[in-house]
Order: C-alpha cells, then sequence, then structure tokens
C-alpha cells in the first residue's frame, strides 16, 4: 500500500519559497503519513514535503502559473534548464538582473531559468508581481546562482509520476480518495489580521478562502483521505478545525528587513486521519 520510495535520494529544494517547509521535514516529519495511495499538494510552493517524501504518484497545485511551468520544465527537460542556469550564472550583475527581469522569455526551459535565476538573486526569495503581473521585487544580496546543492536530474526523476496542474485548492482536495495523502500549506489569512506576514497574504488569499479550505479539507477526510493542513496558530483557525488533531509547532522566520522583526512563531498543524488506528496497522 505504500506509496514511499523505499531508498529516497535525499533532494534538497530547489526555489527558496516564503513560508517554506524546509524547518517542518527538519524536525517533524515523523508527523506525516508513511502509507497512503496517491499524493496531493494543492499549494506546492517549494515543495519542501514533496521532496522529501517522494512518493511515486502525485498531483500538484498552484495558482501561480510562472511556478507551475518551471516544475514542467524540470520534468520534461531538466538538462536544457540547468545549460540556461550557467549562462545567467557568468553573466549576472544587478544590470543583467533588471534586464532579465523585464524579460517575457517564450521557451519552457528559458522561462523556468529565468524564474529560478531571480528567485535565487532576487531579494530574500520573495515572489511578488505588480497589477500588471509583472514580477517586481528588487535585486538581493545573494550572487550564487548555481548551488552545490543542486540536482535537477534528482528533480526530473521525482517528478516523473507526477500531475503538475495550475488550479484553485478546492479542485485539487476533491480529487482525494480513500487513503489518498493531502498535504496543505496556504497562505496564513486569519479572521482578525493583525499579523505583518499575513497581511502580506490577505489579497491573495482571504478569509472567505479559509473557511472554503476548511470545508474542503472536512469533505476529503469524510471521503477517507488523510489531510494534514499547516496554518496559523490563531483562535479563528483553531475553531475552523474544531474536532480534528492539532498540534502547535514553533518555527523560525526570517522573512522581514530588518533582524528585529524575526524570531520564532508558532504554526498550528492539524492531522485529519485516525493516527492511533493508523500506529496500530503498523504492528
Amino acid at each position: 500500500m505504500t506509496k514511499l520510495v523505499d531508498q529516497k535520494l535525499q533532494i534538497v529544494p530547489f526555489l527558496k519559497w516564503a513560508g517554506g517547509k524546509r524547518w517542518f521535514v527538519e524536525t517533524h516529519a515523523d508527523f506525516l503519513p508513511q502509507d497512503f495511495n496517491h499524493y496531493y499538494e494543492p499549494f506546492i510552493g517549494g515543495g519542501s514535503v514533496f521532496f522529501h517524501m517522494q512518493p511515486r504518484c502525485a498531483t500538484l497545485a498552484d495558482m501561480n502559473k510562472d511556478l507551475i511551468s518551471t516544475y514542467e520544465a524540470l520534468k520534461n527537460d531538466w538538462f536544457s534548464v540547468q545549460k540556461a542556469l550557467e549562462q545567467h550564472q557568468a553573466n549576472h550583475s544587478d544590470e543583467y538582473y533588471y534586464k532579465l527581469r523585464s524579460m517575457k522569455p517564450r521557451q519552457l526551459h528559458t522561462k523556468a531559468a529565468r524564474f529560478i535565476y531571480l528567485n535565487r538573486t532576487c531579494w530574500n526569495g520573495l515572489y511578488r508581481v505588480n497589477l500588471r503581473g509583472e514580477f517586481n521585487v528588487p535585486r538581493g544580496t545573494k550572487d550564487t546562482v548555481l548551488l552545490s546543492t543542486d540536482d535537477f536530474e534528482s528533480v526530473s526523476e521525482s517528478l516523473k509520476n507526477t500531475e503538475l496542474i495550475i488550479s484553485d485548492f478546492e479542485d485539487v482536495i476533491a480529487k482525494a480518495q480513500q487513503n489518498d495523502f493531502v498535504f496543505i500549506d496556504p497562505p496564513y489569512t486569519v479572521k482578525h489580521n493583525m499579523n505583518g506576514f499575513i497581511k502580506y497574504n490577505e489579497k491573495l488569499f482571504s478569509w472567505d478562502d479559509q473557511v472554503r479550505l476548511a470545508n474542503a479539507v472536512k469533505q476529503a477526510s469524510g471521503r477517507g483521505a488523510k489531510v494534514m493542513v499547516l496554518n496559523a496558530n490563531h483562535e479563528s483557525i483553531c475553531e475552523l478545525y474544531d474536532g480534528f488533531d492539532q498540534i502547535v509547532l514553533t518555527r523560525k522566520s526570517v522573512l522581514a528587513a530588518k533582524s528585529e522583526y524575526r524570531g520564532k512563531y508558532d504554526e498550528l498543524m492539524i492531522r485529519c486521519w485516525d493516527v492511533k488506528k493508523e500506529q496500530m496497522n503498523e504492528f
């Protein structure tokens, strides 16, 4: 029944993503299920959990079409993406960054290389676009385009049996059936918004979306899917998922220009399956 690769080669996510879950897989991976059929992730982002678990069949989705096309490019032609990144590394400078930022490549692999280049050299790996849909994050302090941890061939292999779609989360979660696993890491919007990082997301992901998400989770759980949600540790979120297993986790936040605004923050993990029954089945 298990769909995880028995002997996994560790894959480091190739993107730095705001709200990424590298910290989660490094410290709390034991909370993830080992026995499931199909893997679903409707907010793929940097893919930390997916690359950690490396399921043999998966559906990865996001509303960010540039993000999904980057995964598609690496899945289908990782070598061309890497060669284009080598060119970006050779030409990297302030002038080159802003020149490439203003360009709109047409080929899939050049689009992906531009996306990865900007992610690695912009300020703090932030993805932000203006009202015209143009990426407008300034250049950051990093000059390294190709990293020692890059293994695009393994990334491509892990995506081999993966469906990549641009989709609203509700449609993705609706696909999950008995004993599938759905990992959900949405933007952290709460009912009464006082947090700066959360406030950045509220136009992208409203409180109504949080309610819609909770309803989709409950429906998937009712169909027998295993669903895990990571969200803001806030009373309004706790109330949305009342009745499910809720555990408070601590993480470090670095998404701030000044160090005094960085620190440790609590996040809420919601597990929507019978964990005790799963543990009994392991023996």
